[in-house]
């Protein structure tokens, strides 16, 4: 009976990591805005390209925290996932961070099986269970592990469940489920960790809101998508 259970378990949820680009079909933009202590900052846009069995997802960010009337933060980049049935064959993104460059190069080693990475924080293979860090992906919530999309770092991560909640987002009441997202790793300064509030909703099978502490209380919220 038990191995009836884990065959089960792992045949559902295989099939659920591979159809789930395929959920995505049905979106060619994701509009997320960023908040900083409830103060509108900057914007995390997601396009979805496709053409066959080929899907590219690009994403554009931008935002920058004032004080005082001067800019202390500024970020702004650019990135872009290839996926080939349901495979991730790429990933390459540019960062500037208050004018410091940051980048990530990933490739597919199909021979291997594995992705080689070539970024501003880490060079060298990664297991092809990785997931890039991006938030329109709620495979996310289903992965041990990420792919930093600014710098290509790859941590560690534990998700748990909180529970089912209704949330407001521009004047809509939405039903979603509560997740935490922390880093596995416990000895990570707090500059590295990992730490999110995130709320994903199955009707739509978006994160529709993420939160996190760090020199402020930060959001991410979906204003739009079609």
């Amino acid at each position: 009976m038990k191995k009836i259970i884990v065959i089960l378990f792992f045949v559902f949820y295989s099939s659920i990591s591979m159809a789930h680009l395929a959920h995505y079909n049905k979106y060619s933009r994701i509009e997320m805005e960023i908040f900083r202590n409830n103060k509108l900052i900057g914007y995390n846009y997601y396009f979805f390209n496709k053409n066959g069995d080929e899907m590219i997802i690009a994403n554009e960010i931008k935002f920058s925290v004032k004080l005082l009337g001067k800019t202390i933060f500024n970020v702004e980049g650019y990135g872009e996932e290839k996926y080939i049935k349901n495979q991730l064959i790429s990933f390459n993104s540019k960062t500037l961070q208050n004018d410091k460059k940051k980048f990530v190069d990933l490739i597919f080693d199909k021979k291997k099986n594995k992705f080689y990475i070539k970024g501003s924080s880490y060079n060298g293979e990664a297991s092809i269970d990785n997931i890039v860090g991006n938030w329109w992906n709620h495979e996310l919530l289903n992965a041990e592990s990420q792919i930093s999309p600014v710098s290509g770092s790859v941590k560690k991560q534990v998700i748990t469940f909180i529970g089912n909640e209704k949330i407001e987002l521009y004047g809509k009441t939405y039903d979603v489920e509560h997740y935490k997202l922390i880093s596995k790793k416990k000895d990570l300064s707090e500059k590295k960790k990992l730490n999110f509030d995130i709320w994903f909703q199955k009707k739509t099978g978006l994160i529709l809101k993420v939160k996190y502490l760090k020199m402020g209380e930060w959001e991410y919220r979906i204003k739009n998508f079609e």
